[in-house]
């Protein structure tokens, strides 16, 4: 018991400790964090983030956020950055130098490369009295009081606040420039988020055949048609007007009513208010309408006009759920 009460303690305060840190930054977002944020919004170059070790790790994540919510970003590691990866550099892009202490060797022979070719260097800093505090054009201090670390030295609240700095950044870029959900869906095409905000309807049932049948038809042509399709439903049809629909819960329930199906037809059976969906709506919005009604599939349609029919299964195979 002991042991179980001290390793809650041990977490909690690691917790209590990093939120700490986080909160700390609200004092630190200053006059140059809008600069950053407009220099980067007009900028006409990329966004290079660079730092080693931990602050490495860092710096690849906010890499990748701002790559995908509309921020041009390159990661270059610090250590290699002086044996040729300096190329990486143009003259429009802008550089960010992620370090605790601001005063590593890797980051003192950097700088002055940097200040060199003229970039705008900003530094993420978390000592303002550092190497990389004085040189750099403009800071983001990402100081806190103490790491969780019991001994204060395993960079623990200190990355935490690289990273939703990094967060902050990215944020604020979006929502300044006007980041909208098509943007999203244009940088996520091939995960499931971006397939919610682009994946339509038409895209899904067009791959399905269109089972469907006259209100006249005898059940056993209802079940050859529903059997033969795959879709687990058969639209009702007549004169071009949808009557209803006929599921696989429809047959089974005939079977427990009828002792005999002979004589019985497809009106006799069918639901006569069935769900339909309009082709262009978004696939998402299908499956939120088959899960209100506990169904599996909808009937696709064009301005009333029959076009087919979209399951549920469409959208399992597509990882829209």
């Amino acid at each position: 018991m002991k042991a179980t009460e001290n390793i809650l303690q041990i977490a909690k305060r690691t917790l209590q400790t990093e939120l700490e840190g986080v909160s700390g930054l609200l004092a630190k977002l200053n006059n140059d964090f809008c600069v950053i944020i407009q220099t980067i919004l007009i900028s006409k170059g990329r966004v290079i983030i660079t730092g080693v070790g931990k602050s490495a790790l860092i710096a690849q994540k906010i890499v990748a956020t701002l790559n995908s919510t509309g921020t041009p970003a390159i990661f270059m590691h610090a250590g290699d950055a002086i044996h040729g990866d300096l190329g990486i550099i143009q003259d429009d892009d802008i550089v960010i130098c992620i370090s605790k202490s601001g005063n590593t060797p890797e980051i003192k022979v950097l700088i002055p490369l940097l200040k060199l070719a003229g970039n705008k260097l900003i530094g993420m800093v978390g000592d303002l009295n550092s190497f990389l505090a004085h040189q750099a054009d403009l800071v983001l201090d990402t100081t806190v009081e103490k790491e969780a670390c019991p001994l204060n030295l395993t960079p623990t609240s200190s990355t935490t606040a690289q990273i939703v700095m990094g967060d902050i950044l990215a944020i604020c870029l979006l929502e300044t420039r006007g980041f909208s959900r098509a943007d999203f869906a244009r940088y996520h095409p091939g995960g499931s988020l971006g397939k919610q905000l682009y994946l339509k309807v038409s895209d899904l049932y067009i791959h399905n055949e269109k089972p469907c049948i006259s209100p006249e038809a005898s059940a056993k042509e209802v079940i050859i048609e529903i059997t033969k399709n795959r879709l687990g439903a058969v639209t009702v049809i007549e004169d071009q007007i949808i009557k209803g629909i006929i599921t696989d819960g429809d047959i089974r329930r005939m079977m427990e009513k009828y002792e005999s199906v002979n004589g019985i037809k497809a009106k006799d059976i069918m639901y006569d208010s069935p769900r339909t969906i309009e082709s262009d709506e978004l696939a998402v919005n299908a499956l939120a309408l088959m899960r209100t009604n506990n169904i599996t599939q909808l009937i696709v349609v064009e301005a009333n006009i029959y076009k087919g029919i979209i399951h549920l299964h469409d959208l399992l195979r597509e990882g829209i759920i």
